[in-house]
């Protein structure tokens, strides 16, 4: 289903019924102004019964009347003042109460299976005058609005107020135009809203949606530090869930890092929460990374793959035997990460999460200072991966049985570098070098570990063009000797690295 976004950007207004709005034609840049039309708009805003949405300051509404009739997803923006407005119109979706999915699948992970109900209907009068820049180009609007609002909700009413939206249009929004309009319209009448959104004020208060992340305080509990951190990872997990969706640049990575901190979180402090009634939230946590995990590794298998033909002369038959089949496996493996993020048992993983930080079953060790917590968190991490360490030392070095060693040390590391960050806020130095030298280690060994793998590709063609399987030409076989010998050698440095960082721990 087709649908444009957009981003806006406008000033609110309460003003008294009936004021006149000013002549805004000697702002700056504006040269001229069409003449005002009058507008009657008629919408039905939707949530769900907890008003999931509207915690999060987000609207989703059908409108009729005006130039933009149809159904409309508004959500905040990066930049402060904004708002993120998608569209679908009624050409690409009904005229009834059920929104369109292209609406739905951006705050999906926000509703989950809860219905989306009528809230609140509100009709409007509006003023629309546009502003003209150089070449009659329209560059804002003035809409002055006579808003009759009635809430849906259980003991909901009617109520009736007037405001003056002043929006910027097309590309022609500047901080110079804002601010001046600001002074005008102020001068004018206008006055600070006493709401956000027509939404807000229609139902009054919602309830508080627990995204804020809870300050540490001078004297942190354990608790307290656990709390932050689920807190953090759970926004984490919900911000990147709907660039999941549409597979945006680096999202699954992101997403997939979200779930495996939160279950770092809860392995790597233990006995603050419960352990018996966190497993099953630790299980599907796991899930969840691999799943994502098949998506980003083949996303970054593909990067990897580009580079090691960058400035080959190669045949459009290595190419697609080396890049095509990865694409192809990274595409299937998006669809099953789609799948997974629209089941019911993802979005019982996502109110487990919810209910877990509102109301934590604390373990014994709930009361200890963060500090201590963090201490014995990180010194067993380290033992760990020393235990692991020596393990590695009892093998034959180059062996596969030491490669696949060294692999699980990596694991150990990147452990030790989820719970340093973890307790970073605290500020404690040791805690800092302990991350820094687990990062070093996990990055070393990861580059190992893709060397390999390059290398057991490029094996894999190699032994396909000998068996006939596979038509490559013979400038394919020596450029595929030359990457396999720099890859020899990118395991060679990377070894050096970690054996070097490795003293350090």
């Amino acid at each position: 289903m087709a649908a444009s976004e957009q981003i806006e950007v406008e000033l609110k207004f309460d003003v008294e019924a009936g004021t006149e709005p000013p002549d805004l034609r000697a702002l700056p840049g504006v040269v001229g102004a069409r003449e005002p039309e009058t507008f009657t708009l008629d919408a039905t805003y939707f949530d769900t019964e907890n008003l999931d949405l509207a915690g999060n300051k987000i609207t989703m509404r059908r409108r009729t009347g005006g130039y933009d009739a149809g159904w409309h997803l508004k959500r905040p923006a990066d930049t402060a003042g904004a708002r993120r407005e998608l569209r679908v119109g009624f050409d690409e979706a009904p005229d009834n109460d059920t929104p369109p999915a292209a609406l739905i699948d951006p705050v999906r992970v926000l509703v989950r299976t809860r219905p989306l109900i009528p809230v609140a209907a509100i009709s409007t009068q509006r003023t629309v005058t546009i502003l003209l820049g150089e070449g009659d180009e329209p560059i804002a609007e003035l809409a002055a609005d006579l808003v009759t609002a009635r809430s849906l909700l259980p003991g909901g009413h009617t109520q009736q107020w007037s405001e003056w939206e002043f929006e910027l249009l097309g590309d022609s929004g500047n901080a110079r135009l804002l601010k001046a309009a600001t002074r005008t319209l102020t001068k004018a009448g206008a006055r600070e809203p006493s709401s956000v959104s027509k939404l807000a004020r229609a139902i009054g208060s919602t309830p508080a949606v627990s995204t804020a992340v809870p300050e540490l305080g001078k004297h942190p509990t354990a608790l307290d530090l656990v709390l932050t951190n689920l807190t953090v990872h759970r926004n984490s997990l919900i911000e990147w869930d709907p660039k999941v969706r549409v597979d945006a640049d680096d999202a699954v990575h992101q997403m997939r890092v979200s779930s495996r901190r939160l279950r770092s979180v809860l392995t790597g402090f233990k006995e603050v929460l419960d352990a018996e009634k966190t497993a099953h939230l630790n299980g599907e946590l796991r899930l969840l990374a691999r799943i994502l995990g098949d998506a980003r590794d083949s996303e970054v298998q593909i990067g990897i793959d580009v580079s090691l033909l960058e400035g080959e002369d190669v045949s459009d038959a290595l190419r697609e035997a080396l890049i095509g089949q990865e694409r192809a496996d990274h595409d299937r493996a998006v669809q099953v990460a789609h799948r997974a993020m629209n089941s019911n048992r993802y979005f019982a993983l996502l109110d487990a999460i919810d209910e877990l930080i509102a109301d934590p079953p604390t373990g014994p060790r709930a009361d200890d200072t963060a500090e201590v917590a963090a201490d014995r968190s990180i010194r067993r991490s380290r033992r760990r991966i020393r235990r692991e360490q020596n393990l590695l030392a009892s093998l034959p070095e180059g062996s596969d049985e030491w490669f696949e060693q060294l692999h699980v040390v990596r694991k150990k590391a990147k452990r030790l570098r989820y719970r340093a960050d973890a307790v970073a806020a605290l500020g404690k130095s040791r805690h800092e070098r302990a991350g820094k030298v687990a990062k070093v280690i996990q990055s070393a060994l990861g580059d190992v570990n893709d060397a390999r793998l390059n290398r057991k590709r490029i094996a894999e063609l190699v032994a396909q063009a000998q068996s006939g399987s596979l038509a490559l030409e013979p400038r394919d076989l020596f450029v595929l000797g030359r990457v396999d010998a720099r890859q020899t050698a990118a395991i060679d440095h990377a070894i050096a690295a970690y054996s070097s960082a490795i003293k350090d721990l």
